[in-house]
């Protein structure tokens, strides 16, 4: 439980943050009753990160210290590089059944680039590529380069790669990602098998290894992380309902971390410096206010 009483699925996130490098923290605030995520996530600091923010169903709205504002709904994404230091609130309005779900990524930022300006970019679903393969599947490219289409999420410090990937019922796919590279998949509908994968962090999940497969079955409301070692392809059989999943992968930054909750710094003499900013009210810096990017 999050903010002021959010109920959410944490996949990572505090423990071991040299595991996802150069990714700190995943979230699914997947829930269907309103008395479960209204009370949102009022104001807040973060300093030292990129937090992206991708909502599948309802909307959040979203303000911050330095007058920036809006509302993601379906299919929306914001990344924000909180660089030197922001306040903001996100809060979470349900759809017509009360429905909400979206996720929330922490990306770590390099030290040259801990105090950066704060910038955002506001995605709309729309701008979003989708491409339909021949068999069906579909992708969408929300940031870095993939099957010739470029995400319009740009200029972030871990040059990334984020797909919603949906591949339809008993077909066999595999897709390319870069060797030296963390990746992981987050699964969230469906059912399928990737070969080559760690054993699923979830809930609620049978885990049967065969030879280098793994068999992850009933997978339709279960929240589920699968990483993958190095490699060249992701390979993965959807299963009787298809298989819908993210892959996220990422260029590790291999630089100590000094972390407490929203903020993430290098050392701990930087980290009290920020938490001193904070009490003192120098935590944001006005002059380095950056617009949300249409």
């Amino acid at each position: 439980m999050e903010g002021a009483g959010v109920h959410l699925h944490r996949a990572f996130g505090f423990n071991s943050p040299q595991t996802h490098d150069p990714f700190l923290l995943f979230d699914d605030f997947r829930n269907n009753n309103p008395k479960s995520y209204l009370a949102g996530f009022p104001w807040h600091p973060h300093r030292g990160i990129e937090t992206i923010t991708y909502v599948l169903s309802g909307s959040v709205a979203h303000s911050d210290s330095l007058g920036n504002s809006g509302t993601l709904t379906n299919g929306d994404v914001q990344w924000m590089t909180a660089g030197s230091g922001i306040m903001h609130q996100e809060m979470p309005t349900g759809n017509a059944r009360g429905q909400m779900h979206g996720f929330q990524l922490w990306a770590n930022l390099p030290s040259n680039l801990k105090m950066t300006t704060p910038r955002y970019q506001d995605v709309q679903s729309k701008d979003i590529s989708e491409i339909i393969d021949d068999d069906g599947t579909k992708v969408k490219v929300i940031t870095g380069n993939f099957w010739g289409k470029k995400g319009p999420v740009d200029g972030i410090a871990a040059d990334p790669l984020y797909l919603d990937i949906n591949v339809p019922a008993n077909r066999r796919k595999s897709f390319k990602v870069d060797t030296y590279r963390n990746t992981f998949a987050y699964i969230f509908e469906g059912e399928g098998k990737f070969a080559d994968a760690s054993t699923p962090k979830g809930i609620l999940l049978e885990k049967e290894m065969l030879g280098q497969e793994l068999n992850i079955r009933d997978m339709s409301g279960d929240r589920t992380l699968v990483q993958f070692g190095t490699g060249n392809d992701i390979v993965v059989q959807a299963g009787q309902q298809g298989i819908r999943f993210l892959l996220i992968a990422g260029a590790p930054i291999q630089e100590p971390i000094a972390w407490h909750g929203p903020i993430v710094m290098n050392t701990q003499e930087e980290l009290r410096t920020a938490i001193n900013d904070l009490r003192n009210n120098r935590f944001v810096k006005p002059q380095q206010q950056s617009p949300i990017k249409p």
